[in-house]
């Protein structure tokens, strides 16, 4: 076959200096680009396109900037110099670069992550190869999606510290455990820990593809359903704003009957009030006026239009009696003592509530005397 050889001094050179217009110059840089790409260069020839580039680079318009960019993101005969120059351009320039450029050594790109630009640590994470230096700092300091397209990145070399780096910072988010779960290889310490925050889906997928015991998968994801709801519940007594707190726990379909018990038996009416509204799409003053004021059958009513199991509601029902109980008997509602005496009174009433909800709440009044015994002994 025979070799072509670039012509770097003719046609293509001329009217990329002589032409006015930027798409005109734009459209000379990408066929010079193109062609210097695919020919067989001498040493001479190389170094004659590397000093054409580094004059392409600092080309005034951004047109021009972003053809060579595109055209040569992959390429070996960018010199470093040239791709640390366009990394640190405008996003339509530096993006591709960033993302294929195999002239970066692992400390430009640990650079550019720490620099903290989300859509370019995203770009480092998602190429074609990663090395575990890389890896361990977008772990560190990416962002989500950065942490995400990285797990999702077989490719790239992620440590068992790098995983638990990422799980430590995103264990919430569901889109980066899926992409780590999916990953092909995955340390035992750290598919037990992605099992206990996954999907049912995930989860399945976990315990089928690599090394975990299916007991060992019920048994953690009991755990996580079970610390999940203590912790949902615990955070809505200092939630600042009620309603966007249940309003966020609807959007990801935690905002169920069994949860809104729970609460109400632990004393937190103002989350059963917001909730009931969120799922009745009802105002929250409307919502509170038939809980309280709207005679026996406001509570029902509104408890129906929120589409709640009716098999619960005498639980629900019982729970609402007894906050009353010791409102009218002039309870302190907003206190931690409030909260354990309204569990206590509410486990009294023998509620018709299921087995998992009732294992929970006789856990908490468990736990009462423990919660309780620092402050009283402050008090003394």
């Amino acid at each position: 076959m025979t070799a072509y050889r670039a012509r770097l001094t003719d046609a293509d050179i001329h009217r990329l200096i002589k032409a006015t217009d930027d798409d005109d110059r734009a459209a000379a840089a990408h066929k010079l680009c193109r062609n210097m790409d695919r020919a067989e260069l001498t040493e001479a020839d190389r170094a004659a396109a590397q000093k054409i580039l580094r004059v392409l680079a600092e080309d005034a318009a951004e047109l021009v900037r972003r053809a060579m960019a595109v055209t040569l993101k992959a390429s070996d005969l960018i010199p470093r110099d040239v791709a640390r120059r366009l990394a640190a351009d405008v996003d339509s320039v530096a993006l591709p670069i960033i993302g294929a450029c195999p002239a970066f050594t692992d400390e430009d790109l640990i650079e550019i992550v720490r620099a903290g630009s989300a859509v370019r640590q995203t770009a480092v994470a998602a190429r074609p190869r990663v090395s575990r230096d890389v890896a361990d700092t977008v772990a560190e300091v990416g962002c989500e999606a950065a942490v995400r397209t990285l797990a999702a990145n077989d490719n790239a070399d992620m440590s068992e510290r790098a995983l638990d780096r990422a799980v430590d910072r995103f264990g919430q988010s569901g889109e980066v455990v899926a992409a780590i779960a999916y990953r092909q290889v995955l340390p035992l310490g750290v598919t037990e820990r992605l099992v206990a925050l996954a999907s049912d889906a995930v989860r399945e997928h976990l315990v089928t593809r690599h090394a975990v015991a299916p007991e060992t998968a019920i048994r953690l994801a009991q755990f996580a359903r079970e610390r999940a709801t203590v912790d949902l519940i615990d955070e809505a007594a200092s939630s600042p704003d009620m309603a966007q707190f249940v309003a966020q726990l609807n959007a990801r379909k935690a905002l169920t009957a069994s949860l809104l018990l729970r609460a109400l038996a632990r004393g937190q009416m103002a989350m059963l009030e917001h909730g009931l509204a969120e799922l009745a799409g009802a105002p929250h003053q409307r919502a509170w006026l038939m809980v309280h004021d709207a005679g026996p059958l406001g509570l029902k009513a509104l408890y129906d239009r929120a589409g709640l199991p009716p098999r619960l509601f005498q639980a629900f029902r019982a729970g609402v009696d007894v906050w009353r109980q010791l409102q009218a008997e002039g309870a302190d509602t907003s206190g931690e003592a409030f909260r354990i005496q309204m569990l206590e009174r509410f486990m009294t009433q023998r509620p018709n509530a299921p087995r998992d909800d009732l294992a929970y709440l006789m856990e908490r009044l468990d736990q009462a005397p423990q919660e309780t015994a620092p402050r009283a002994a402050n008090a003394a």
